[in-house]
């Protein structure tokens, strides 16, 4: 079991033996290592460079054009071949110095695919240089294929051969920063580092100096390193692992979550649990065992109860509910509030409201007029008119009666054209849908001016107490509780505070912002993006509805609340945000 969850990481597939091959072909490329040849690719590179920023903003638009099913597939296609280069790159120049190359394959880390070249005969060279050759050999291959593209790319004209230049370019460039370069992983960098550091078994040897440190600050043990280095070089060693560490742990778990996102369920699921015990909870219990271990030696420092006291106290931090208070960004708003709009447009008349005036139910805020419709009431009722005259006429000439019938439709539908015309007119006056006070009314409004339905002429805010709507995360969503006490605290801290109780729990998670002044698109502090004409949160959020003490605003503030909801622990709290997304991606 163990050597299948190891091989899962990491393990190799042998495909070819090419050291034959590369003794009989070594001749026909062996012009590639020359200095002049070098020399011309270096100044390839400083020209395509050069060009390329020049134009920049098209190399990156059309890498964004390249984002395509197509192009992921050219994409691909570039990456293994430039890959079969970096490999051959390595082989021929291990091959320069004498030395044997067994075998050429395929290596899978976390399940993707990575060519790879047994090279390991290098270290047997004495020169320090020939190592870091055939150590970088590779990734120079990669950077001359790098530069060269790139050259081509702006040399070439608009058609395929440069759209295969670029893309040719844009991975290998990717390939060789990226992913080469790195010595956290056992690729390029890390090799290249150990030659440059002179130290061989890099990981291993740092991995062995952290975990000393490790004990020495938690126990004080006074064991000597695992091996004898100057201060300064044991330091860096020792931050080379942790960063080795960290970044395994963020590149593994990206893997898992890539397949999982990608493939089915199950297989992420199961690299992810697998790569959770494997890169964290294994090591910690090996390290724990070797502190069972030495228990008598522990237990016999101080610091180590320094250091369990700690644990406990941490442990209980992290256990007791200390306190049930929310906080979440809020709005704060009258109860009742209305925006004034225009059913059509129209010419502005009259305006009956001021600014700030209480007015009652039903009374007129704003009077339009349509000339337009009172010149189609006018021809409306002349039809009418007319039909009315013929159908009497009808009545005393017996050669007209057959058309009394339709003159009678004629006149029914005049009539009902006139109903609706005057129930439009009727609306042109707006009035106050309930008792309340008027804000916010349109600038530079006068009569005379032509509006259309988009203006808001003015807000309409009731007389009852105020309220404000707070966006509360999912996960607190479930301690809180009707009736729960919570205070506002205005962003104007001059407003004053505001205490009330929850009236309302959303049971659903708002699709679009009702106040898009909270959202960060607009300074806001709810994380956000612009939807169509709307403003969609980021995250799963829940509108509480908290009605306060005090008279209406004036306006809407913005601020946040602070809720008494039900007390729980950090522990508890992690454990119901695992379940929930547990739930969420395995329940459906």
């Amino acid at each position: 079991r163990s050597w299948l969850v190891h091989r899962h990481l990491f393990f190799r597939v042998p495909l070819v033996r090419p050291d034959r091959f590369l003794e009989a072909t070594l001749g026909g490329v062996a012009w590639l290592g020359s200095g002049a040849f070098l020399g011309a690719t270096l100044a390839a590179l400083g020209l395509g460079l050069v060009l390329v920023q020049r134009q920049w903003d098209l190399f990156a638009a059309t890498f964004e054009a390249a984002l395509t099913p197509a192009g992921l597939v050219a994409f691909g296609a570039a990456l293994v071949g430039v890959k079969v280069v970096h490999e051959l790159g390595h082989a021929y120049t291990a091959k320069r110095f004498g030395c044997r190359v067994p075998v050429m394959g395929v290596a899978f880390l976390v399940m993707l695919p990575l060519l790879y070249t047994d090279v390991n005969a290098a270290w047997t060279l004495r020169s320090r240089r020939q190592r870091l050759l055939v150590g970088a050999a590779g990734l120079i291959a990669e950077l001359s294929v790098a530069a060269w593209a790139t050259l081509a790319w702006t040399l070439l004209p608009e058609g395929p051969a440069r759209q295969a230049a670029f893309v040719l370019a844009a991975v290998t460039w990717i390939s060789s920063l990226a992913i080469n370069l790195s010595p956290f992983m056992r690729f390029d960098g890390y090799y290249l580092l150990m030659d440059a550091l002179e130290t061989p078994n890099l990981h291993p040897r740092s991995f062995a100096l952290a975990r000393w440190k490790l004990r020495e600050l938690l126990f004080d043990l006074g064991d000597p390193p695992p091996e004898p280095l100057p201060a300064g070089r044991r330091r860096a060693l020792i931050a080379f692992a942790v960063a080795t560490w960290i970044y395994r742990l963020v590149l593994f778990l990206g893997i898992a979550l890539i397949v999982y996102h990608l493939f089915f369920k199950a297989a992420g699921a199961i690299l992810f649990a697998v790569e959770v015990v494997w890169l964290v909870i294994r090591p910690v219990w090996r390290e724990l065992r070797v502190w069972a271990e030495r228990r008598r030696d522990l237990l016999g420092r101080r610091r180590v109860w320094i250091a369990g006291g700690a644990l406990l106290l941490a442990l209980a931090a992290g256990a007791i509910p200390w306190t049930g208070r929310i906080a979440a960004p809020a709005m704060l708003k009258a109860a009742r509030a209305v925006d004034i709009h225009l059913p059509f447009p129209a010419r502005l008349e009259r305006i009956a409201a001021a600014p700030g005036q209480r007015v009652a139910a039903g009374a007129p805020l704003f009077v339009f007029a349509d000339p337009d419709a009172a010149m189609r009431v006018r021809q409306v009722a002349a039809r009418r008119d007319a039909a009315s005259a013929a159908l009497e006429a009808a009545a005393l000439d017996p050669a007209y009666r057959a058309e009394a019938g339709e003159l009678r439709e004629r006149i029914a539908q005049a009539e009902a054209e006139l109903r609706a015309l005057e129930a439009d007119a009727a609306r042109l006056t707006l009035g106050a849908p309930f008792a309340g006070t008027v804000t916010d009314l349109l600038p530079d409004l006068r009569p005379g001016l032509w509006l259309a339905p988009p203006h808001k002429l003015a807000v309409l805010r009731g007389d009852g107490p105020p309220v404000a709507d707070a966006y509360v995360d999912e996960d607190d969503l479930i301690r809180l509780r009707p009736g729960s006490e919570a205070v506002f605290h205005p962003d104007a801290p001059e407003r004053g505070l505001r205490r009330g109780r929850i009236v309302a729990i959303g049971r659903a998670p708002v699709a679009a912002l009702p106040d898009p002044a909270l959202a960060s698109v607009h300074g806001g502090p709810l994380a956000s993006h612009v939807s169509g004409r709307a403003v969609a949160p980021d995250r799963a959020l829940y509108r509480v509805r908290i009605a306060l003490d005090g008279p209406p605003p004036a306006q809407r503030l913005t601020g946040r609340v602070l809720v008494d909801g039900e007390a729980r622990s950090l522990f508890a709290r992690l454990g119901r945000s695992i379940l929930v997304v547990l739930v969420r991606e395995w329940g459906t």
